[in-house]
């Protein structure tokens, strides 16, 4: 009886373990380099975050949480599989890391099953390294 169970954990353990996303936090070297490879970038602020500070160039901009701290994770999920290549990885960024720490969480649980690139110091790292931001297209 042990055994059956030791072995039924084992599989289990197997299973959910190539079934998630990996989720790794990069560097804006490593944005960068990716980003030349077509993995999209996805600004997860809100519209006056993009406003007041720029975005990454060709980021896709797909508000996560609002003001108040809500969000509607399924409506964002859809709309996100309609802008990226599911069969692709996906770098997150916000304006410092934390949302899309969070995100990505999410989406393990969900089961997305591509690597998850988190930008691990956010839009801030960006900008205090100089680099290019452009006003925000819709």
């Amino acid at each position: 009886m042990l055994i059956k169970v030791f072995v039924k954990l084992i599989c289990f353990l197997f299973i959910t373990t190539f079934s998630v996303a990996d989720v790794i936090s990069i560097s804006n070297e490593q944005i960068l380099k990716l980003s030349k490879s077509n993995i999209p970038i996805v600004d997860v602020r809100r519209n006056s975050e993009w406003h007041q500070t720029g975005v990454v160039p060709n980021s896709i901009l797909l508000t996560f949480f609002d003001k108040n701290g809500n969000y509607n994770f399924e409506e964002w999920y859809k709309k996100l599989h309609l802008n990226i290549n599911e069969e692709k990885p996906i770098i997150l960024i916000c304006r410092t890391g934390r949302r899309t720490k969070i995100i990505a969480k999410m989406m393990e649980i969900k089961n997305f099953d591509n690597v998850i690139y988190n930008a691990k110091n956010g839009i801030t790292s960006w900008i205090d390294e100089k680099l290019i931001t452009v006003k925000p297209k819709y």
